[in-house]
């Protein structure tokens, strides 16, 4: 581990001496467990299991989904509450409006052969029927399609552009300010392309993702016609995200863990995102409302992620700067059962990147933590970005330490990972991301229970201690002048690390 075990505080006393064995040798005493040791241990896969039974079934008596502002999405919260309340956890929940997006039409037709593509959250629609014009495939650059200059005159036509270097609500912008009338943006690796434009105030055309390998249909046909239909259903709904916290501990140190609760319209969500919040509760439950630690620990089951993350930064933003400072670091689990599973921990300190940049500082210590962590039970993780695709964004953009585990979604598996973690190479960790096959049977059920004993292992080592993250030691006082320095200079290096990330998908 990154810091010394011997600072933390146990949870388990000493044994008084069991006397003499008959040999009249002393009896052998089982060294104490800290609680880091003890509580994974408690965390048992058959729990898990039993919760993401429970939100099969809630899903499947409401609608098939758990989307949020659904009666699903209130169930489960609630299902999540009751359990929480009788372990003792102060309860909060936070009721915040959205808007709620439902696919109601996604066409696209070129020569006669129609094209899978998906309509991005919170697009604008095209007419009933769809619209005809001609395709003008952009030239990728370093930044394609960032720029109006970038596509020329389009004017009356679909613009197509690879995705890359900005959000996908940027390159629809440039287009509309370039003519397009609407526009279709390719995968820039193998696989389909699910995109959200973060908020309906930034759609201005119709926008829909497709696959890399559909993309040179679209390129070949340059110039010709193509019939385009993306619609969706919008409309203003209410959520809450449920929040549970530590009756013991600091208040002004706060060790925070949470996972999206919510689902997509087209099924349950077991791994996406029931995976990681059957573990969060499970790790709650087993840690108690009440524990011997030197730091609170709430944790946060978020609604409307899959709606561009609105839940956690609702919650972020409805803080003071004083609340955000009593917030030590962040946690994020969003996806850790994937059927195809790859082992991934956020990537504090961008060594193994892509030019998304580090975390705020504590991030690169936070990830050693996860990889240690792993380690210990076989595993070699490999980093994942800070993208901007789940909840820790509005945390690090806020300059507060982030990190998680992930299992992998859309993306493909490589041979060299096949090979360390088993599994199928060439294909996508989970390729029921997102649809109605994500039940309970699309789940690797070693890896959730891996990924939920690093959950709790990390968890409990923060709730003794943060030093390793933000120099607080257990029996210190913070100093939050210096702390909100600290942050202030995060919160430049998040922009910065936003400025180079992948665009923000859900």
């Amino acid at each position: 581990m990154s810091f010394s075990r011997g600072k933390l505080r146990s949870v388990t006393a000493v044994a008084a001496c069991a006397g003499l064995v008959l040999t009249g040798t002393a009896a052998a005493q089982a060294a104490p467990k800290s609680l880091p040791d003890e509580l994974p241990d408690k965390v048992e896969l058959g729990a898990m299991q039993r919760h993401l039974i429970a939100m099969q079934r809630i899903a499947d008596v409401h609608d098939g989904n758990r989307v949020a502002g659904s009666l699903g999405h209130e169930t489960s919260a609630e299902y999540m509450a009751q359990r929480l309340e009788d372990a003792g956890y102060d309860i909060t929940r936070q009721q915040f409006p959205f808007t709620y997006t439902e696919t109601l039409a996604e066409k696209l037709t070129v020569g006669g052969e129609d094209v899978p593509v998906v309509v991005m959250e919170y697009s604008k629609n095209t007419e009933e029927g769809g619209l005809t014009a001609p395709v003008a495939a952009v030239e990728p650059d370093d930044t394609p399609g960032c720029e109006a200059s970038d596509f020329g005159d389009v004017t009356g036509q679909i613009a197509l552009v690879q995705r890359g270097s900005c959000s996908f609500a940027a390159k629809q912008s440039a287009a509309a300010e370039a003519g397009a009338v609407a526009a279709i943006v390719y995968n820039n690796e193998p696989g389909p392309l699910n995109g959200t434009l973060g908020d309906a105030e930034s759609a201005e055309i119709p926008t829909g993702g497709i696959s890399q390998e559909d993309a040179q249909t679209l390129i070949d046909a340059d110039g010709q016609d193509i019939t385009l239909e993306l619609r969706q259903l919008q409309e203003e709904r209410t959520t809450y995200n449920l929040i549970a916290e530590t009756t013991t501990g600091r208040d002004d140190n706060v060790v925070m863990a949470g996972a999206h609760l919510d689902g997509v319209t087209d099924g349950a969500g077991i791994n996406d995102n029931g995976t990681g919040s059957a573990a969060l509760l499970e790790t709650a439950l087993q840690l108690g409302g009440s524990p011997d630690v030197n730091n609170k620990v709430r944790f946060a089951w978020w609604s409307a992620e899959e709606f561009g993350l609105v839940g956690s930064t609702h919650y972020v933003n409805s803080l003071s700067q004083d609340q955000q400072l009593d917030i030590a670091l962040y946690l994020n689990f969003d996806m850790i059962g994937s059927p195809n599973a790859g082992y991934f921990t956020l990537d504090g300190d961008d060594s193994e990147g892509e030019g998304a940049g580090a975390g705020p500082y504590g991030s690169a210590q936070i990830e050693t933590a996860f990889e240690d962590s792993l380690a210990s039970r076989g595993i070699e993780a490999e980093g994942s970005d800070f993208t901007g695709r789940s909840d820790y964004g509005e945390f690090i953009a806020y300059g507060i330490p982030a990190g998680g585990l992930f299992t992998g979604a859309e993306d493909i598996k490589t041979e060299e990972q096949a090979a360390k973690w088993g599994g199928t190479a060439g294909e996508a960790y989970d390729s029921c991301y997102h649809t109605a096959c994500d039940n309970l049977g699309n789940v690797d059920y070693d890896a959730l229970d891996v990924n939920a004993d690093a959950m709790a292992e990390v968890t409990a080592q923060y709730a003794l201690s943060t030093e390793d993250v933000n120099h607080i030691a257990p029996a210190e006082k913070k100093n939050k002048a210096e702390v909100a320095k600290q942050r202030s200079a995060n919160k430049k290096v998040a922009a910065q690390a936003s400025d180079r990330a992948h665009e923000v998908t859900s």
